[in-house]
């Protein structure tokens, strides 16, 4: 049995959800209505799920999600609100929510996310029966992820993430910084999927002007356009019954949105030139190395696409959240272009190894690869060294060596610009209060405030 405590002011609400809860026979159920005793029962409960409610007053489902976060509690939250609020969504995911309901809550969509909480559940135990990385968490389709060189317990992590999303047919959102593997990843779960035998279609959204790309994702009749001579299948049809990866969709222009949205929708799309839909039955694995809440806030994505994408998620991490897997790395590569340009290099540098293991990597692992087959390529003796590695590795691995990780290396302006701003909303732009913290006259302070368009 599985404890569950929900939070609600709404006492109908919580009879509802406590006999729903209680007829599937798996849960042991808790209600509370007073939210001012909220702390205290989460702390003594020893909960494994939280439903929330937002809007209550004293204490808001908020200021809940945020004690959850500070605590460090493990239960998995899962938020309820009355309206559909994208502001609210994004500051509760941030908080490490699990998922997001509107209310009336749909009996079938909560058992579905439920039934998911618990096997996330089930899976944080079984890691602490396993003590070395290699086990790889039981996986099942191990040949699948051959491609990814990792004994990251991360990375382990998301390839067994992967196999559990590669069963359905939802969508995919990968987000990670470029270079970290996001097709590898969405490659993996299409040859785990029932979709293995159809086409897996790579498309990098970034790569095609807008209005070129509305013609090769959709495809196009003959004489659409000028220059159209023959009909051209597009990206999604090529992709029937098969995967659809589209990497940086962030890229995308609202207009292209709106269309893909409704393939995902409706699952048909027309042609350019014609008036005849066209019905498909595809997958699609998006990727993404922008901030899409931020993308969302600018107006620049759109709300809608952007939960049907992310109906599930992985974050890819960089490699310098998995820097144990730096050396394993090199050996591969190594061994990798050794046999491409028929070399005999049959080690690597002590001094080499620690200027990659001290090095950031903003490429990631495709950037470690680059320079492993430029400095294969340059040396000449059987061990590789420092000595052939690019000019622009050993001027970035100098910054990297000589500032911390977390130090974002910006100019005097930039920084006073910053502070300037930041004293300014904790004096709620109160002027004469902010240059008595500054210790600079009011004078000043306004020149500033213009300087740096702060006003």
């Amino acid at each position: 049995m599985y404890k569950i405590l929900v939070i609600d002011d709404d006492q109908a609400i919580l009879n509802f959800l406590k006999i729903f809860l209680l007829q599937s026979g798996r849960f042991e159920v808790h209600t509370l209505q007073d939210s001012r005793k909220a702390f205290q029962t989460l702390e003594h409960g020893n909960f494994d799920i939280l439903l929330l409610d937002m809007d209550m007053p004293y204490i808001t489902g908020l200021d809940i999600l945020k004690h959850i976060k500070e605590n460090n509690m493990s239960v998995i939250t899962i938020v309820l609100t009355g309206v559909e609020d994208i502001d609210l969504a994004i500051t509760s995911m941030k908080l490490s929510t699990y998922d997001y309901l509107l209310k009336p809550v749909e009996e079938k969509k909560l058992l579905e996310i439920l039934n998911s909480a618990v096997e996330e559940i089930e899976f944080e135990k079984s890691k602490t029966q396993i003590d070395k990385p290699s086990a790889m968490y039981n996986l099942k389709f191990k040949e699948s992820f051959k491609d990814i060189i990792t004994q990251d317990k991360k990375m382990l992590e998301i390839f067994h993430y992967a196999e559990k999303f590669a069963a359905t047919d939802n969508s995919i959102l990968i987000w990670g910084e470029s270079g970290t593997g996001k097709e590898l990843i969405a490659r993996a779960i299409h040859n785990i999927s029932n979709r293995r035998e159809n086409k897996f279609v790579a498309v990098n959204a970034g790569s095609f002007a807008n209005e070129l790309f509305s013609s090769e994702f959709f495809g196009h009749e003959k004489g659409a356009f000028t220059g159209a001579i023959k009909d051209k299948m597009g990206f999604i049809e090529e992709a029937n019954r098969g995967t659809l990866f589209l990497d940086e969709i962030g890229e995308l222009s609202l207009p292209i949105q709106v269309k893909l949205l409704r393939v995902l929708q409706e699952e048909e799309f027309y042609k350019l030139g014609s008036i005849k839909n066209i019905k498909v039955n595809v997958r699609i694995i998006a990727a993404t190395n922008k901030n899409l809440y931020e993308e969302i806030q600018k107006g620049n994505f759109r709300k809608d696409l952007f939960f049907r994408l992310n109906i599930n998620s992985i974050y890819l991490p960089s490699l310098r959240e998995r820097k144990g897997d730096i050396t394993l790395l090199v050996n591969h590569f190594l061994k990798t272009y050794n046999k491409k340009y028929k070399k005999n290099i049959k080690r690597i540098s002590t001094n080499l190894l620690n200027i990659f293991n001290s090095y950031n990597f903003p490429g990631n692992v495709r950037e470690l690869m680059n320079t492993i087959n430029s400095s294969t390529i340059i040396e000449s003796s059987n061990e590789l060294t420092k000595k052939s590695l690019p000019h622009y590795f050993l001027e970035n691995s100098y910054i990297s060596k000589n500032f911390p990780d977390d130090l974002t290396l910006k100019t005097l302006q930039e920084v006073e610009k910053e502070h300037i701003k930041k004293i300014l909303t904790k004096t709620n732009m109160n002027k004469t209060a902010a240059s008595k913290i500054l210790k600079i006259s009011r004078v000043n302070l306004i020149a500033k405030i213009k300087k740096y368009e702060l006003e």
